[in-house]
């Protein structure tokens, strides 16, 4: 069997890594609904612990192919900022959108569930829409401030906080409010709640791009800040060693 094409690995990577996030969280709420007994509390706690690993060891694996994006709020902001080509934000989406189908589907499968379903779990409101913007704007602001040998395990690690910490649960992410519409189950979200969320979710990525740069330093400050290293004992750009004492 022949490689696959730059583009055409990339976007199953982002489609294959959505479906398998889709499939942890919707699996993992299957399950926990099943043995906590009527417990909410418990069978959060799972689902979050299970979303929290099985995250972590997705971007590891694929982000090295595709970036591990997942997520459609996360692969505009790239685009927009340069960090992937433009012209493959769209296709991006499109296989996330399927891979988060899919994902549901196969967890269905997984638990001999009926397949095809709609979740019937309305999730609405300015609370919730609220904590979809406040999730999605951590996330970015997480993704675009961590330091990249660390990315993976501080977007799990932040994921699992705002399933706690947000009342909506932290989806965070368009493409997991598409897939969970497709599942009755502890993880779903009611078809006509996905729009709401979706909005608000987009809205909190532009809010932490914007929380990003008002944290980032200006131009003039990188170039000061330059000029000071340049200046300390030991930084001589002459050749010299300026920590020596003239001969």
């Amino acid at each position: 069997m022949s490689k696959l094409g730059d583009t055409t690995r990339k976007l199953f990577a982002e489609a294959l890594g959505t479906a398998l996030l889709l499939a942890v969280v919707i699996g993992s709420g299957i399950m926990a609904e099943r043995l906590a007994g009527g417990n909410v509390a418990i069978a959060l706690l799972a689902n979050t612990l299970a979303t929290v690993g099985g995250l972590y060891i997705l971007i590891e694996v694929f982000g090295p192919v595709s970036g591990g994006h997942f997520n459609p709020a996360v692969s505009l902001v790239m685009a927009a900022r340069g960090a992937m080509p433009r012209a493959l934000a769209a296709p991006y989406i499109v296989a996330q959108l399927a891979g988060a189908v899919l994902g549901a589907w196969l967890a269905h499968a997984m638990f001999d569930a009926t397949i095809f379903q709609f979740s019937t779990k309305v999730r609405s409101g300015t609370g919730q829409w609220l904590a979809e913007a406040v999730a999605t704007a951590g996330l970015l602001l997480v993704i675009l401030r961590a330091p990249a040998s660390r990315v993976a395990a501080m977007v799990a690690c932040y994921i699992g906080a705002a399933y706690w910490f947000t009342a909506s649960t932290s989806f965070a992410n368009p493409a997991a409010a598409f897939g969970r519409m497709f599942s009755d189950s502890f993880a779903g979200i009611s078809p006509a709640s996905v729009p709401g969320f979706v909005v608000a979710e987009l809205i909190g990525a532009g809010i932490g791009v914007a929380i990003h740069m008002a944290l980032s330093p200006t131009v003039d400050e990188v170039a000061a800040h330059s000029a000071q290293d340049v200046a300390k004992p030991g930084n001589a750009t002459d050749g010299t060693d300026a920590t020596l004492p003239p001969a």
